[in-house]
């Protein structure tokens, strides 16, 4: 009888060294993305007074806030990643493309004006309009 793999606990978000890397993560997926700085602020909802704190983040050195807008913000952002990875396996230039395609299903607007122009809400409406796409 083969015994399933135990589960992975969660990542504990109030530690320091778990948001900081989280932080390192989203700011390589928006490199990937090849999105400004303040397109990748307001994505995070963050001001565009906190420029200074994206290169800390790309190097690892700050953590991104506690706070759970901007962790909401960060677990949308890497679902959209993780949907568009199953959506498109061979196809990198679709998958960090597709942010910038206008879809007739969202009104003819790319996913990204979605998520810059509703917030955390349009991030949300995103991360889920991928994953109705992966079930098709």
């Amino acid at each position: 009888m083969r015994s399933s793999p135990a589960p992975v606990p969660p990542a504990d978000l109030a530690d320091d060294a778990t948001r900081r890397d989280l932080a390192r993560v989203v700011a390589a997926l928006f490199g990937k993305w090849e999105l400004p700085g303040d397109v990748q602020l307001a994505l995070l909802g963050l001001s565009p007074e906190s420029r200074k704190l994206l290169p800390q983040y790309r190097r690892g050195e700050r953590a991104l806030a506690n706070t759970r807008d901007t962790l909401d913000r960060a677990g949308y952002l890497l679902g959209i990643h993780k949907g568009l990875r199953l959506l498109f396996p061979e196809d990198a230039a679709l998958r960090y493309g597709w942010i910038r395609r206008r879809n007739r299903l969202l009104g003819d607007r790319t996913p990204l004006e979605v998520m810059l122009g509703d917030g955390l809400v349009g991030l949300a409406r995103i991360a889920r309009f991928v994953d109705f796409q992966r079930g098709q």
